[in-house]
């Protein structure tokens, strides 16, 4: 009876060490290992709730002005309505309400009247900035945040996007269309470091320190015109792109499609793991649905980039509409 019992034993051990053994490998294979914790402390102190935006300083932003020449403004935000497609669940709905002002009537003897909107809508619809606290590993966000010390149904305690400062620096645009020859890059593909640095050289510019580096794929020409298509896949960057231009010292990535990585990962089955490594490990922004193409269309690849996005307390992301100027 005691020999069957150790012989049941060695076997129930052997059966946990494979099975610890199987899954330290599929860690291993995963370009983000949601056991791993070495990310949680950021290199900007215990108590940061910014990240990468400290690299935005007094000096940097002088020195960006100097990319102003002609003085011309650009819009980069496409608009919103309740049309535009957006990510799976959200949605986006305005309502116009004059308060008073039924079947015509107005307000004091001199007929005062007015038109106020009501909004009903994510604030992840459309152009926007996901700030690093959007973006989690395992319930864990930038700088070793935990979920349950500071997410509330009311929004989050730390890492609000009231937190980030004015993003003003450096911005350029890769036109990946012109890479790879293609008026819409093909959903799925991803840009490697090594086609970065040729657009790069190709445009002779590089990144610097406290830039933002947007890409231009084409795919905003699908809106309208194969939503479907939109929405299941698209271009972008893959780990090792990320990790090159997180080692650059940017601030924030994105360009005009809805993830700002390469989607779904021809390398692996994990849910955006780009966004997981370069917000909550790096503390790097994204910039989603920025309209590049006024600034291809006028071959302008680098600019004055300035954004002062609303301050919704708690929130995470929000609607934005950032300006180029150059």
């Amino acid at each position: 009876m005691m020999k069957k019992f150790n012989q049941l034993t060695v076997l129930l051990m052997g059966v946990l060490s494979l099975t610890a053994l199987q899954s330290n490998a599929q860690n291993k294979t995963l370009l983000v290992d949601p056991t791993d914790s070495t990310w949680h402390h950021a290199a900007y102190g215990k108590n940061d709730e910014i990240g990468a935006a400290n690299l935005i300083s007094p000096k940097l932003v002088l020195q960006s002005l100097k990319l102003v020449k002609k003085g011309k403004t650009v819009p980069l935000a496409v608009p919103v309505n309740k049309q535009l497609p957006a990510f799976r669940h959200r949605s986006f709905n305005l309502y116009n309400i004059q308060p008073g002002e039924q079947a015509g009537a107005t307000l004091g003897p001199n007929k005062f009247t007015f038109n106020d909107e009501l909004v009903n809508a994510w604030t992840g619809v459309g152009t926007q900035l996901n700030g690093i606290g959007h973006i989690g590993i395992n319930n864990i966000y930038y700088n070793g945040n935990k979920a349950q010390d500071f997410v509330t149904v009311e929004g989050v305690k730390k890492l609000g996007i009231e937190k980030v400062p004015p993003l003003v620096t450096r911005a350029i645009v890769l036109d990946m269309t012109a890479y790879y020859g293609k008026d819409i890059v093909p959903g799925g593909t991803e840009f490697t470091v090594e086609a970065i640095q040729s657009v790069l050289k190709k445009r002779g510019i590089t990144i610097k320190k406290g830039d933002i580096v947007l890409f231009n794929t084409g795919w905003l020409e699908l809106i309208g015109n194969n939503n479907q298509q939109f929405l299941e896949t698209e271009p972008g960057i893959g780990m090792d792109a990320a990790k090159w231009l997180a080692d650059q010292g940017i601030v924030a990535f994105g360009g005009d499609t809805w993830a700002s990585e390469v989607y779904p990962n021809p390398n692996t089955n994990e849910e955006f793991p780009i966004n997981q490594f370069l917000l909550a490990k790096r503390g790097i922004y994204n910039l989603e649905l920025i309209d590049t193409r006024p600034l291809v269309k006028e071959k302008v690849w680098e600019f004055l980039f300035v954004l002062g996005q609303p301050l919704y307390v708690g929130s995470t992301q929000v609607n934005v509409n950032p300006v180029a100027i150059y």
